[in-house]
């Protein structure tokens, strides 16, 4: 579906419903398409506690004082 920005302001939320079945939304300033809407993908599943284990470390230094310069940009 092609519509302008003009209609597309005033049926928002039908067409944010209508792209979030599926359908292809085009909004066309004039008849020139600017811009689809589309709805964000959502996270498939859940968090697995644990996922990372082994996949990361932390390195000593990781603990040692920021240098001088550095901690200026923090205060």
């Amino acid at each position: 579906m092609k519509i302008t920005i003009h209609k597309a302001k005033t049926n928002l939320s039908r067409l944010i419903e209508r792209a979030c079945q599926g359908e292809e939304i085009v909004i066309a300033r004039g008849s020139e398409p600017v811009v689809r809407l589309v709805p964000v993908k959502r996270k498939d599943g859940k968090r697995t506690p644990g996922a990372l284990r082994g996949k990361l470390q932390i390195l000593p230094s990781f603990f040692e004082p920021l240098p001088e310069d550095e901690l200026k940009h923090w205060e």
